[in-house]
């Protein structure tokens, strides 16, 4: 159950169908609802892009989607990928685990394809709870059943599964509610048809990256934004109570996986003890980027730089020119925004392009 005390926990078909296989582990509560969500989410983004895509999922929300974009030499570099031949699914991994590898820590994993060993090398070394996929390579496999001591959840899903007309019933409070099931799939036409600013020109690449992010915010608690560069969700504001404020968290959490590629931070690599963990290493440079040398994490982190590290903070005109070069984010919101606050806010960031549902009276 959802608590060690709701010990009445069952997993059970209500269609005569049954879409999973336990591969490995026992799954909980919330590792299924992680589960049914993200695979959805990148079978949708993989069907639309016809490209792989992976998503990190953590507390019944993505912290990083994307599909297999290459990756530039500094990101290889950012998420510890260096020196190696990627494969496609490995790659999209990277990416998604990499967009909040604070909020990716004990994650929920979901691949469109099969995980080969690339991906499962790349799993191992990080702190997650699961993964959901179609296939597995018997050589991944064997590296997932080693993880957490043999207790790695890893699930097998139907990749035909369908549920086409189906109703979705929820119970609440002694009351079912029901619905149809939202089978809500947006296209390239669906977007150029309805282009309401005088530009209307739009690559093919940032088509894609308006569906990748409008697409997933279906799984993501309501009223949420996202921000999306180059194929990955580097970003969400999730479920806020108004959409500036989900605006504003998706916009800092952006700007900060944007200064990870910081020449400055870039460094800190350098100056790294060689037995220092990796998750170790992210928690240090997030505190050097948020500019926080008074508290205990950064004051512990300091011990783990060699004597050599010369203590050398961002400064504001260094963040305002550096994230002044990235002036083409894309953000997905799941509402209309229903004031002009939301587009200053916006623009704030670096947003370029826009994709809402529109129906505001402003």
């Amino acid at each position: 159950g959802c608590n060690p005390y709701q010990d009445m926990a069952y997993c059970c078909s209500i269609n005569d169908k049954y879409p999973i296989k336990i591969l490995n582990g026992k799954p909980g509560y919330i590792n299924l609802l992680d589960a049914f969500n993200s695979w959805q989410l990148v079978k949708e983004i993989s069907e639309l892009t016809n490209k792989i895509t992976a998503t990190s999922f953590k507390h019944t929300a993505p912290a990083g989607i994307s599909i297999c974009n290459p990756l530039t030499n500094v990101l290889e570099y950012v998420y510890n990928v260096n020196g190696r031949v990627l494969s496609d699914t490995a790659i999209s991994y990277a990416r998604a685990r990499n967009s909040d590898p604070l909020s990716s820590f004990g994650d929920f994993i979901a691949i469109s394809h099969k995980v080969d060993l690339d991906t499962a090398i790349l799993i191992k070394r990080e702190v997650s709870d699961g993964i959901i996929a179609p296939e597995y390579d018997e050589d991944a496999l064997k590296i997932l059943r080693s993880k957490k001591k043999g207790n790695y959840l890893v699930i097998q899903v139907d990749k035909e599964y369908e549920l086409d007309e189906y109703i979705e019933v929820k119970e609440l409070f002694g009351v079912g509610l029901i619905q149809n099931k939202n089978n809500k799939i947006i296209d390239k036409n669906t977007i150029l048809n309805n282009i309401v600013t005088k530009n209307k020109n739009i690559d093919d690449n940032i088509i894609n990256d308006l569906l990748l992010g409008f697409q997933s915010l279906k799984y993501i608690p309501s009223n949420s934004v996202s921000f999306i560069y180059d194929g990955q969700v580097v970003s969400v504001g999730c479920g806020q109570q108004n959409r500036v404020d989900c605006v504003k968290l998706a916009g800092k959490k952006a700007r900060k996986w944007l200064l990870r590629q910081h020449p400055k931070v870039l460094d800190l690599y350098n100056y790294f003890k060689n037995d220092v963990p990796r998750q170790t290493k992210v928690n240090c440079i997030m505190n050097f980027i948020d500019n926080d040398f008074t508290s205990k994490s950064f004051l512990d982190c300091n011990k783990n730089f060699t004597e050599h590290y010369k203590f050398n903070p961002l400064t504001e005109y260094e963040i305002r020119e550096f994230t002044s070069l990235f002036n083409n984010f894309i953000i997905a919101s799941d509402g209309f925004f229903p004031f002009r606050d939301n587009i200053d806010e916006c623009h704030k960031y670096g947003v370029k392009y826009i994709i809402q549902p529109g129906g505001s009276i402003q």
